[in-house]
């Protein structure tokens, strides 16, 4: 079962300046963010099978979006995260269906390699909830510059019948690193 979207929100986070210091270059972040219909909405079903399918397919799209938003080749992504928040009539289930069985495997494959876990964050939230998207290096899971988080909030989503999926990916560590 393909994803049912509604939308799709694409943005990059610049940090030119910290502790003011300039940053040469600049720390990015991109964040993918697709909007979808919970096919399991008010209902219980044992099998999510449809939901680990429709991961694969938001790990790949998402993934993409975030390193061509960067302007980067996938090798040169340094970090990743995902995330979902389900609308009121769906359970965390539903987005820990999207986020784990799959989604991670096409998302490695859009940044070349990806041997550390892809951090994660879900909850339940109705339209305009924030979620943060926890980061971490996608190779060395002990690379402490690269713990970090970027905030997703979509002012319309999720509503009750949707889950709200992000995607996060950087092309370097905290701006500024000291730990």
């Amino acid at each position: 079962m393909p994803a049912d979207i509604r939308k799709i929100i694409v943005s990059v986070e610049e940090v030119l300046r910290e502790e003011g210091q300039s940053i040469e270059p600049p720390t990015r972040t991109a964040l993918a963010i697709a909007v979808i219909a919970n096919p399991f909405a008010s209902q219980y079903s044992a099998d999510l099978e449809p939901l680990m399918e429709i991961g694969a397919e938001l790990g790949g799209l998402l993934g993409r979006r975030c390193v061509e938003a960067l302007g980067i080749t996938p090798s040169a992504a340094e970090s990743y995260g995902k995330g979902a928040i389900v609308g009121e009539n769906g359970g965390l289930e539903h987005a820990a269906a999207i986020l784990h069985p799959r989604l991670g495997k096409p998302l490695r494959v859009e940044v070349e390699k990806g041997d550390a876990l892809i951090p994660s964050a879900k909850k339940r939230g109705g339209p305009g909830a924030t979620l943060d998207v926890p980061l971490g290096h996608k190779d060395d899971a002990w690379s402490r510059n690269h713990f970090s988080a970027i905030e997703a909030r979509v002012a319309d989503a999720p509503r009750a019948n949707e889950i709200l999926v992000a995607v996060a990916v950087t092309d370097s560590g905290r701006p500024l690193p000291r730990v």
